[in-house]
């Protein structure tokens, strides 16, 4: 039984799960928006809100705590191209929001094995 386990499996091994959602969350914020199913969409959203306000909250830190949160994003994406868009393009965008900077579309079932897919996109205001 599953009582209190919490996360998405999405039937891979725990490597290929880590690796599936920090090349879903690099492609959404080098894209801004993209088309995947409900669960995936479901198991990066709160990574990828996570990471905007750590990004948005270094903003008005000391330059110790900059380079602190620079390096807790690069633990968990690991590039730095998508860590200085996500720093100085993004996170920007939000600084007088608290929170909800995404949104998930639904478009209904894929053709092929009726999966749901959905569009995840960043909120703009």
């Amino acid at each position: 039984m599953r009582h209190s386990v919490s996360g998405y499996r999405l039937g891979r091994t725990s490597g290929a799960r880590l690796a599936l959602r920090r090349n879903l969350i690099k492609q959404f914020f080098t894209h801004e928006r993209i088309q995947t199913t409900k669960a995936k969409a479901a198991a990066i959203r709160g990574d990828a809100e996570r990471l905007i306000t750590i990004a948005r909250n270094s903003a008005n830190a000391s330059d110790a705590e900059k380079v602190n949160a620079r390096r807790l994003v690069a633990q968990k994406l690991g590039d730095n191209q998508i860590i200085k868009r996500l720093f100085d393009e993004i996170a920007p965008r939000f600084a007088s929001r608290n929170g909800g900077y995404t949104r998930v579309l639904k478009l209904g079932p894929r053709m092929g094995d009726s999966a749901e897919m959905v569009i995840l996109e960043l909120v703009e205001e």
